[in-house]
């Protein structure tokens, strides 16, 4: 029988092999002569442990290391040996051995051929985002048991960019890299990005741990525009530049490689037609005709164009001044010739000088020459031209100078201020003349226009212009007044008697009519017209009548309706106050009667 059961053995991890780990021990039931104990290891052991025959010492033969169980349930058997060899009596006991994991693997990282530190891929910028990275083939991998071979995964380096999975492995894992930022894969700023895979133990006091080298070169995409230095630029040039001369250079860069990152340089816009700008190093000249005046146009905008070879482009904007030189001199007015200088009141004179800017364009005047030399001042911004202060009636200009008429020629310089300076004079004729008696508007007016008559020859053409305008406009307006509102209407009848033939000299003329007045009263039909027409006066009197020479026979009464009529406004149905008879259509009546008077006494026939 074995003693000592149940039995339990462990065999640590850095066991030597063929060393014993445990002693079973069995006895002989007879006390006086006990027989020999023979051992024997039934199974269990998986070939990795052994049993001594006669002593009953089990011991481990592979090394533990290789073990591929942790715990190992050995059945051993111990019999009774008689003298005789014979087997008299058995019995049997379970060894339990654990096999004991020391922490002394840390974890290791696999390729496709074994055991790898260093890890390589190519790739194109820019992946997308959640892409694996399917050319990394990792294992990682710790040779411990349990708790020692449980360790974390990360990655050192760049952060935010990738990811490994899984983040916690239990002895072995295949190791996954998934991209989390695609914008910060960029040829453009990492051709190469290295990181460190990290695996390092969680629950063991030693933290084993191990690295291996990620390395993953980018290829370049046409992922870039051209950029300019600047958003725009600003050039000046003088205005006298030949043709062909550099105004400003302009840059601009593609940072991708190879043929997607050369740029080539174009402008356009309404300001371009004058420059050009080379295609390769971006510097913009003159045309080779190109004339540049600051007079005429002194500033040009135009837009400039880097593009690569795939069409992505960007644009900056060009401002050019054309610097003004002085090359203009001042140039006096026209009019400059002859001025009426009143004492008292000066007179000015004017020079413009052609120059675009400051000081160019500034002029000065002085006077050059006149006699005598201290009569006259002059201001030298403004060039106004008046008399000394001393100077304040013709008497003292005739005690000065024996020049009676008054009339003096100066020569007056405008000189401007630029570098070099150009100047021009001219001779300048000044009558002078003391205030006239009649003053306002119209004497200065004449005054004025004194020396320039084809100005006051002007301003009256404009005022009979004007008063022509008025009266043509009165005139068509009441002519449309008048034709739309004007009529015709007939308002007397003249009465025709006809009577015995009587001789000439005993006829009475001024019976042969008799007038009938069908209207009393003429009313002024003209709504508009509240104005009382005034009676007419009266008629001159009827002839007295003639003898009587023979009796009157009975003749028959003709009634000649005939019409006189006069323009009246149309009758618009508006209440109004009825007024006289009108003296128009009296007066045109009685001289009608007058001519037919006369027209009888003529012909000597008192009958019509």
């Amino acid at each position: 029988m074995f003693i000592g059961t149940p039995y339990y053995g462990y065999v640590y991890e850095d066991t030597l092999a063929d060393s014993e780990v445990l002693t079973v021990i069995a006895l002989d039931g007879d006390r006086g002569k006990p027989n020999n104990i023979h051992y024997c290891l039934m199974n269990g052991s998986e070939g990795s442990f052994e049993i001594n025959n006669t002593t009953g010492a089990i011991s481990v033969i592979k090394n533990p290391s290789k073990l591929k169980k942790e715990v190992y349930e050995l059945k051993i058997q111990a019999s009774e040996i008689s003298l005789d060899g014979d087997v008299t009596a058995y019995a049997f006991a379970t060894v339990t051995i654990r096999v004991v994991d020391l922490n002394n693997h840390p974890p290791t990282f696999y390729g496709e051929s074994g055991p790898q530190n260093r890890f390589e891929l190519t790739m194109y910028e820019h992946p997308p985002e959640g892409e694996i990275l399917r050319g990394l083939k990792i294992t990682v991998n710790d040779s411990d048991q349990g708790a020692n071979a449980k360790f974390n995964l990360r990655l050192v380096g760049p952060g935010g960019i990738f990811r490994v999975v899984p983040q916690t492995v239990l002895n072995e894992a295949q190791v996954t890299i998934i991209v989390e930022n695609s914008a910060a894969i960029d040829y453009e700023k990492f051709q190469l990005l290295t990181f460190k895979l990290l695996a390092i133990e969680v629950n063991t006091p030693e933290k084993f741990s191990s690295t291996a080298d990620i390395v993953i070169r980018l290829l370049d995409t046409n992922d870039n525009v051209p950029k300019f230095s600047s958003d725009y630029y600003i050039a000046r040039i003088p205005e006298n530049s030949p043709g062909g001369s550099n105004v400003v250079a302009v840059t601009a860069t593609d940072p991708d490689s190879g043929l997607w990152g050369e740029v080539k340089y174009s402008i356009y816009g309404t300001g371009a037609d004058l420059f050009l700008i080379h295609p390769s190093t971006g510097i913009i000249y003159t045309q080779p005709w190109a004339t540049l005046d600051a007079e005429v146009t002194a500033k040009y905008n135009f837009y400039v164009k880097a593009e690569d070879t795939e069409g992505k482009y960007s644009l900056a904007e060009v401002f050019i001044t054309v610097l003004d030189v002085n090359d203009h001199s001042p140039e006096f007015n026209e009019n400059i010739q002859e001025k009426t200088m009143i004492i008292g009141s000066p007179v000015k004179i004017e020079a413009i000088d052609q120059d675009a800017e400051e000081p160019n364009n500034i002029v000065d005047y002085s006077i050059m020459q006149a006699d005598p030399a201290n009569v006259f001042d002059i201001d030298q911004s403004t060039g106004e031209i008046k008399l000394k202060s001393y100077i304040r009636s013709l008497d003292i200009i005739h005690n000065i100078t024996k020049n009676k008429d008054c009339i003096w020629s100066v020569v007056v310089q405008a000189k401007d201020r630029g570098s070099p300076s150009f100047s021009t004079t001219a001779v300048l004729k000044i009558d002078i003349t003391e205030e006239t008696l009649h003053k306002g508007p119209m004497a200065a007016f004449l005054m004025q226009t004194k020396d320039n008559p084809m100005k006051a020859l002007g301003v009256l053409a404009g005022v009979m212009g004007v008063m022509v305008v008025i009266t043509i406009m009165i005139s068509t307006a009441m002519f449309w007044r008048n034709k739309r509102s004007n009529k015709i209407m007939p308002v007397r009848r003249i009465i025709k008697k006809r009577q015995i033939h009587q001789p000439r000299t005993v006829s009475n003329p001024a019976e042969k009519f008799a007038i009938e007045d069908d209207t009393k009263s003429l009313q002024n039909e003209n709504s508009n017209n509240n104005v009382q027409v005034p009676s007419l006066p009266p008629t001159a009197p009827a002839l007295p009548p003639p003898p009587v020479l023979a009796p009157k026979i009975n003749t028959t009464e003709w009634r000649v309706t005939t019409v006189s009529g006069s323009l009246s406004p149309k009758f618009i149905n508006k209440p109004g106050k009825k007024r006289g008879p009108s003296s128009t259509h009296n007066a045109l009546v009685s001289e009608l009667k007058q001519k037919f008077e006369k027209r009888n006494i003529a012909s000597h026939n008192p009958h019509i």
